[in-house]
């Protein structure tokens, strides 16, 4: 799958999470090429302070052997935080795609400095869902984000 193939699917699950009433993003997990996992934020739905859409993902992609992950792409429509960052960096993943980091950036110089190929596609839809929603919940972006 391409990388815009990816970042469709992480889209549709971060709409899944804000028609729950959380956060829009949305993370996909693919091994050599195949979606494996899918994820979105459910820190407001599980009342969760882990559950970031990447740690999501993560979860619901389960038990993988490492060589698993050293062949895998994780996919998110934002930046990921230094949490989602650290998960992928522990776990050797070796490359992320990144829908957006204009309304949010992550740790990325520190991730790169670690080997981690990183895509940053700039989509569009990604900004644009993640203005809307800082605007109409700035207190929820804020907690989300430790702020």
């Amino acid at each position: 799958m391409t990388d815009q193939e990816l970042l469709a699917l992480a889209i549709e699950q971060a709409r899944k999470s804000e028609s729950e009433g959380g956060i829009p993003i949305g993370s996909v997990l693919a091994v050599r090429g195949k979606v494996v996992a899918r994820g979105h934020n459910q820190r407001v739905q599980k009342c969760s302070c882990v559950l970031h859409a990447e740690m999501d993902c993560l979860e619901n992609a389960g038990r993988l052997s490492a060589a698993d992950y050293r062949e895998s792409v994780l996919v998110s429509t934002l930046s990921p935080c230094d949490m989602c960052s650290g998960a992928a960096l522990l776990y050797g993943i070796p490359r992320i795609v990144i829908g957006e980091n204009t309304t949010f950036k992550g740790p990325e110089d520190y991730v790169k400095s670690r080997g981690v190929d990183l895509t940053i596609l700039q989509d569009q839809e990604c900004i644009d869902m993640m203005t809307r929603f800082i605007a109409e919940k700035p207190e929820l972006w804020n907690e989300d984000i430790g702020e």
